[in-house]
């Protein structure tokens, strides 16, 4: 058994859920304003006005939050998570490239193809930002001293 343990450090989730969700959103604002100065997509294509983005955005990194926190107590939680999280970003393209078949709203490969690095950011930041500060290590000799603590 390793004299050190990983674990998620809920207090730290206090903080961490709401910066993944705040940097997950200025991140997709930042890829739509390129998608609307790049494509100047159709007015009437809702996946790239203002709120649907935001809403969107917010209700898939609850998601990931909420996963992140069932799947962590297991082992191999990371690699697990990041499996999962992979598997849904693929799944998440599905709708993308049904709206650029079917034309839909007004949409194509160009907007579609927007709609899919927006879920690569949000993927990314949650993924990063989850699994790498989430986690605190605890070195099990370092709880238990070997000797009482005293100033002399």
């Amino acid at each position: 058994m390793s004299d050190e343990s990983t674990h998620v450090d809920s207090r730290r989730m206090l903080w961490l859920a709401p910066l993944t969700i705040a940097a997950s959103v200025v991140a997709v604002l930042a890829v739509r304003e390129v998608a609307i100065r790049v494509i100047h997509p159709s007015p009437g294509f809702a996946p790239l006005a203002l709120g649907p983005p935001i809403i969107d955005t917010i209700h898939g990194c609850m998601g990931a939050i909420l996963v992140f926190a069932m799947i962590v107590f297991s082992p191999e939680s990371v690699r697990t998570y990041r499996r999962v999280a992979v598997g849904v970003l693929f799944l998440s393209f599905i709708p993308d490239v049904l709206l650029a078949t079917s034309h839909d709203m007004g949409g194509g490969w160009s907007e579609a193809l927007f709609l899919m690095i927006m879920h690569v950011v949000v993927w990314a930041i949650c993924v990063t930002l989850l699994t790498g500060l989430s986690m605190t290590s605890h070195s099990e000799t370092a709880t238990k001293p070997d000797r009482p603590l005293s100033i002399l």
